[in-house]
């Protein structure tokens, strides 16, 4: 006798459905916490290791002071000696005059936490999962990132086994002191006193990342909302206070602004008087902010023994002036990634100097470790060089090959005055989400990125291309650059 043929019923089929797509989801969810840490490669010994090595220094007063002044989305044109006609810039001018002016500064990223990821590392932020700006836990941004896979392996922060400049100074024997935005992460372990810094003061995030809240060390000392109009002002006192309080021991101080980035905001002592709106009043009290700070290093007689450098994290958002240059912030044309450079020592850096070599914000590590007297770390790569002798005023040419990332996407690459362009998404804004390129382009003669030169040059093209895929297996290889 044969059996009733089974019939599925919709209330079976629904359940059967749910069932299934829950474990696909369990299924799925679970792959992704495996690939997220099996795929870090975090070695938390290794820093610790490191520092463990560095021998403090016994002669603290042979030690140059440090003051590295970074800040936010100021563009590539927005001072004098890069063609701005607009924005009053005193201080900075004084600067160029007494100091060394690059005119090919470039930063490791367009946008805020790889750039100080790089910074602070010496290193390609591809090598510290942090490719892409970090938000607070449950800021919709953030979760929208994450799950469109933009956060491939869920780093919140720099990771332990990043060996950063502060810690490595502060173990030769410097006081170090950061002031302003950190943007490298919001819980332990990745806040600024953990990670080099013996004070802090300043957000964690940029300022249009809601509750915007000032820290001292690791406690919020003024909660939300706070007074942005005085932040210049606090930074810059706080600066001072540092240096005074750190005047008879070598110190290093990270000056980290806030301003430019959207919103936009100007003490009365400055709103309403640049011929650039707003963002031209910002951009003059930071240049009042630098004033404030030679000032305080030639108040206690520190002028000749501190380094000063000004630059920019990235690239002009809604308003500045790239220079010419095409593209912005978010961008991997020269806009986004191009900046300005000033470094100062007076009796030590020839005064007036202009250079154009290539140099990029990771050869800052390398270039303050040796001026301190540090050996770089042997355990791991370092992308950046010491930039001292090129300072100097001495033949140097730190790099001839730089690499554009937009976010974890390895999208151009720079070799002398070339730069090839892969296929990537296009910066017109009536079209942005299609593709365009490749493209090559002859800096020097096209500094806009405005006439492409494939079809005429398809060797060139062909052996940056190849360049490109190169560097790619490297990074895929040991994406985090550990040596044996």
């Amino acid at each position: 006798m044969s059996e009733k043929p089974t019939t599925l019923s919709r209330r079976n089929f629904i359940k059967s459905t749910i069932m299934l797509g829950g474990a696909l989801a369990v299924g799925g969810l679970s792959a992704r916490v495996i690939h997220d840490f099996t795929g870090r490669d975090f070695e938390v010994k290794r820093s610790q290791i490191q520092l463990d090595r560095i021998r403090r220094t016994s002669n603290l007063t042979e030690l140059p002071n440090i003051v590295l002044i970074f800040v936010d989305d100021l563009g590539y044109g927005d001072l004098l000696p890069y063609g701005s006609e607009l924005i009053r810039t005193p201080n900075l001018d004084r600067m160029a005059t007494e100091g060394v002016l690059l005119t090919n500064f470039y930063s490791t990223a367009p946008v805020c936490t790889p750039a100080r990821a790089g910074l602070l590392t010496g290193r390609y932020p591809i090598r510290s999962h942090l490719a892409l700006p970090l938000y607070p836990k449950g800021h919709l941004m953030g979760v929208f990132l994450n799950a469109i896979g933009r956060y491939p392996y869920g780093v919140t922060g720099i990771p332990e086994d990043e060996l950063l400049l502060p810690e490595i100074l502060k173990a030769r024997g410097y006081a170090t002191g950061m002031v302003g935005k950190w943007h490298l992460g919001d819980s332990s372990p990745h806040l600024p006193v953990e990670n080099g810094f013996d004070t802090y003061f300043g957000p964690l995030y940029s300022n249009d990342v809601d509750p915007f809240e000032l820290y001292r060390d690791n406690q919020v000392v003024m909660p939300a909302p706070v007074d942005q109009s005085q932040l210049t002002k606090q930074y810059t006192q706080e600066a001072i206070d540092f240096i005074e309080a750190n005047q008879d021991s070598p110190f290093f101080l990270y000056l980290s602004h806030t301003m430019v980035h959207e919103p936009l905001h100007a003490s009365d002592d400055f709103k309403g008087k640049s011929q650039a709106g707003l963002y031209g009043d910002a951009v003059e009290e930071l240049d009042w902010s630098v004033g404030e700070v030679l000032d305080a290093l030639d108040k206690h007689g520190l002028d000749d023994k501190t380094l000063v450098v000004f630059t920019s994290d990235n690239g002009p958002w809604w308003q500045g002036n790239a220079g010419g240059l095409r593209g912005r912030k978010h961008n991997v044309m020269e806009g986004g990634f191009r900046v300005p450079f000033y470094a100062r020592w007076p009796g030590v850096l020839p005064a007036g100097a202009v250079r154009d070599e290539l140099v990029v914000n990771f050869d800052l590590l390398p270039t303050c470790l040796e001026i301190a007297g540090a050996a770089l770390p042997d355990d791991r790569i370092i992308d950046g060089k010491s930039i001292l002798p090129l300072l100097l005023g001495k033949p140097q040419q730190p790099h001839d090959i730089f690499f554009y990332y937009d976010g974890h996407d390895l999208v151009a690459v720079r070799q002398g005055n070339w730069k090839y362009h892969r296929r990537h998404m296009s910066d017109n804004g009536g079209y942005p989400i299609f593709y365009h390129g490749p493209f090559l382009f002859d800096l020097k003669s096209d500094p806009a990125e405005s006439y492409s030169l494939l079809e005429s040059e398809p060797e060139i093209a062909q052996r940056l291309s190849q360049i490109l895929d190169d560097w790619d297996a490297q990074i895929a290889a040991n994406t985090r650059g550990w040596l044996p």
